[in-house]
């Protein structure tokens, strides 16, 4: 597909190691040791993996309990991710080539699609990390006491510090490159492009959290039940909101910043300090709430989250610790291979607020058998509703 190799596209898939006229074709499966380092086969095994238990969780609580809410943020995420991400990868293709180039370029994995453009662990990382932040929030039971864009809003925070420690490391380990002579990048926080810090960390998961606890958790949270149908169309039109607030939400930085980096930066830092005042109180009040008040419990856990969340984090503690030699011996922010790296400061950070929120949900009373949905309210929903 050598009609799709721009320049910038060429140039970034040279510096990663792989020739963008030779990337495959629609699906194309490698050798996992003969990737670019050890790196990457870990990387996918742990997101990879977890996305299939959470895909396979998700459908096991919809048939055991009736909560399909999972499901729809799996679904949701997944199809949030087709809807953004292909006109990134092929600007020309979609007719915005000439106001879009190319931002970014993943490195080639054991299995890619689109000519070399998306690695399979994208498309599950998408729905796992969503999962992780949406449940940890959910089972703090913030949706059922502050409502949903409080509970939203929580969501993003959360997702922002699990991600934010995988996107400070992946440009100095080689599992994509970015481009920072692209305006749309800038302005850069070390390795990684602000928008992405705030927009892709933070302000998508609180677009998508919103969207699928307006069409489906909080209605599952007063014993509603959903035919097929009406959760296949849900589905589809929480991909496409979350989408539109994803353009809609990062709007202030976006339009007054346009004439300068430093106001977009300062614009974007803005939204996420916003985001952190008022998920940390939150957050906070829900743990001390619920250790000190047992009935006040949500009646909500999820062991998958509680456990593989943890397995995470000591996965990328592990990735980080082998990276802090070239790390530390990088000159101008590039390590002796010419790769750039991250912000120790900041992932150190994230790491403290992800650990926190694992021990957070796994020092939560539960009652025993609790789903999320009362015995009376499945009851009184035996029948599925009409829209």
């Amino acid at each position: 597909m050598t009609d799709h190799c721009s320049p910038t596209f060429d140039q970034l898939a040279t510096a990663l190691g792989f020739s963008c006229q030779k990337a495959g074709g629609l699906v194309e499966v490698r050798n996992p040791f003969g990737l670019e380092n050890w790196t990457l086969p870990v990387l996918e095994l742990t997101i990879i993996l977890g996305s299939v238990l959470a895909l396979v969780l998700a459908i096991v609580r919809l048939r055991r309990n009736g909560d399909p809410t999972n499901l729809v943020l799996w679904f949701g995420a997944t199809a949030y991710l087709f809807i953004i991400e292909p006109p990134l990868y092929f600007p020309a293709a979609f007719g915005i080539g000439d106001h879009v180039d190319t931002m970014f370029a993943h490195n080639v994995f054991t299995v890619d699609f689109l000519w070399g453009r998306l690695p399979l662990y994208i498309v599950a990382i998408y729905p796992f990390m969503a999962t992780v932040a949406y449940e940890i929030v959910r089972m703090f039971g913030v949706f059922q006491r502050y409502g949903v864009l409080i509970g939203a809003t929580c969501v993003g925070f959360v997702h922002h510090a699990f991600y934010e420690i995988f996107d400070h490391l992946g440009p100095q380990l080689r599992w994509w490159e970015w481009s920072t002579s692209n305006p749309l990048n800038q302005p850069m926080f070390d390795s990684v492009p602000l928008p992405s810090v705030v927009v892709f960390a933070a302000l998508w998961p609180m677009s998508l959290a919103f969207c699928v606890q307006w069409f489906v958790g909080r209605h599952v949270d007063q014993g509603r039940r959903f035919s097929g149908g009406q959760l296949v169309w849900r589905t589809v039109v929480i991909g496409m909101l979350a989408s539109l607030g994803t353009f809609i939400l990062p709007l202030p930085a976006t339009v007054f910043g346009m004439g300068s980096d430093t106001v977009r930066g300062v614009l974007y830092a803005l939204e996420l300090v916003i985001v952190t005042l008022v998920a940390i109180p939150v957050l906070f009040r829900q743990w001390v709430r619920l250790r000190g008040e047992a009935s006040d419990a949500s009646g909500y856990s999820n062991g998958f989250v509680r456990i593989y969340s943890a397995l995470y984090l000591c996965v990328f503690a592990v990735l980080w610790a082998t990276a802090l030699p070239d790390f530390l011996g990088a000159v101008d922010g590039s390590t002796k291979n010419g790769d750039p790296i991250g912000s120790l400061w900041y992932t150190l950070a994230c790491f403290a607020i992800a650990i926190l929120c694992v021990i957070g949900v796994n020092t939560l009373p539960r009652r025993a058998g609790a789903v999320g949905i009362s015995a009376d309210a499945q009851a009184d929903s035996a029948v599925a509703e009409t829209p």
